[in-house]
């Protein structure tokens, strides 16, 4: 473990300097492949003739890494995140290799899943690295590199992906990463070897089983959610069967309850985005439909969140008022619940646009304090053995909680849109609000490392 560092070092340009660029450049990577997929698919459904696989180009991923997830948790406790992360960064290049490659949607979904492979592993390997090479009081602003890998992705990768799918083709949009991955994966090589595990820790097997039939769920449950199938209702059922069942024993005791500790930081992470996402969905279509509002002009709202989901982590990691973790979080999650609110006022005239952009730009505020606030937050609640085990519990939660809630809104809107379209809004908005409600009720519950039961 690093010695703790004087609280007013650098982190560009301190001696964590190479493994704070490598972290950055990793997470800008996914994040930006992942925004990226959403520019270019239409593109490559249609010329891999490929739309009835739509939605199972972005479920495969989300489900597959929860498996990958699960196995990397243990490992890199066991042995350390060297291992595992480097596989990662490979297997996720490949992954793009193969989608790049692809002659028909089969083979490119089948690249999709191995990316979702690979992000699994990079996704706990970070947390991992976060945990072991900086001391305590320097993970907020870590966090804060890893939310602004996030955030430029969401402001550029749509247009430089639209701009490389029309300039030299959407396989480029996949082909043109790999090299970067690596090249990123070299800033913390030397990092990672020193880094070690605890030979104690053990992995249980039935894990394995019970990732693979969540991840079976939430494929299921994305099917289901886009009603492509004509039995999608039976689907459905057994989809919401699988998680219910298998999802609540890849988390720590007590997580669906909601109990106090590291239980109530991961539910409310998974609650307050899910609740976000969901609104998030339906907010610039919305705009577009009730408003009149272009499409570009709909998405700087969303670019306006991003800016302010940044804001937020700094803030969170810089204004000595905020020092209250816990009081972040319950502040982001009432933040979250604003901007999940303001969801309803793009259904009437009688309010401003320039009032809603305001309201969900509070929003992003909020998942800036409480998101990477809770990231911190998981790290204090975990021994050094834990550290991996617990961040893939945290990522599998919100993928199972994501899912969920996305598949519902999805079924919900769609049934309504053939009987009242505006109560079908109202319904995705009253699912999403009540989504962040609950964020904020369990966000009571979560306390600091050492505080104990209250």
């Amino acid at each position: 473990m690093t010695a703790p560092a004087a609280p007013s070092e650098r982190l560009w340009l301190g001696p964590h300097g190479r493994v704070v660029a490598g972290i950055f450049s990793l997470a800008f990577l996914v994040a930006f492949e992942s925004l990226a997929v959403m520019t270019v698919m239409p593109v490559v459904a249609d010329e891999l003739d490929g739309l009835s696989l739509y939605a199972l180009s972005f479920a495969a991923p989300t489900a597959v890494a929860v498996v990958s997830m699960t196995i990397a948790g243990p490992l890199m406790d066991r042995r350390g995140p060297g291992l595992a992360l480097r596989a990662g960064v490979v297997i996720f290049a490949a992954g793009l290799v193969i989608a790049g490659l692809a002659p028909t949607m089969e083979v490119f979904l089948a690249g999709r899943a191995v990316q979702g492979l690979g992000m699994g592993f990079v996704g706990v390997g970070l947390y991992v690295v976060i945990g072991n090479v900086f001391p305590e009081h320097m993970r907020a602003r870590v966090f804060t590199v890893m939310t602004s890998a996030w955030v430029l992705p969401a402001l550029v990768g749509p247009v430089i992906a639209g701009f490389i799918a029309d300039r030299v083709g959407w396989r480029w949009v996949f082909l043109s990463v790999p090299v970067i991955a690596i090249g990123s994966l070299l800033l913390i090589w030397e990092a990672l070897s020193r880094l070690d595990g605890d030979p104690g820790v053990v992995f249980d097997r039935r894990r394995l089983r019970w990732a693979c039939l969540t991840a079976g769920g939430i494929l299921a449950v994305s099917v289901a959610g886009q009603r492509g199938v004509d039995w999608w209702p039976v689907l459905l059922v057994v989809a919401l069967a699988l998680i219910v069942s298998y999802a609540p024993r890849l988390l720590p005791q007590g997580t669906w309850h909601a109990r106090r500790g590291l239980p109530s930081v991961i539910a409310t992470r998974s609650l307050l985005a899910a609740g976000f996402f969901g609104a998030e969905t339906y907010v610039p279509l919305s705009l577009v439909e009730h408003r009149g509002l272009s499409v570009s002009h709909a998405g700087l709202l969303l670019t306006s969140a991003a800016v302010l989901w940044f804001s937020g982590s700094w803030v969170a990691a810089n204004v000595p008022a905020l020092a209250s973790k816990a009081m972040r979080v319950r502040l982001g999650a009432a933040c979250v619940l604003v901007g999940v609110g303001s969801g309803f006022l793009t259904l009437t005239d009688a309010v401003p646009v320039l009032v809603i952009a305001a309201g969900w730009s509070v929003g992003g505020l909020g998942m800036g304090l409480g998101a990477s606030t809770l990231g911190v937050l998981l790290l204090d609640h975990s021994a050094p053995g834990e550290q991996g085990a617990n961040s893939a519990a945290m990522q599998t939660s919100d993928a199972v909680v994501q899912s969920l809630v996305l598949a519902i809104g999805s079924v919900v809107f769609a049934i309504m849109l053939g009987v009242d379209e505006m109560t079908g809004y109202v319904l995705v908005f009253a699912l999403a609000s009540a989504t962040a409600l609950c964020a904020l009720l369990v966000s009571v519950r979560v306390v600091e490392a050492g505080d104990g039961p209250a």
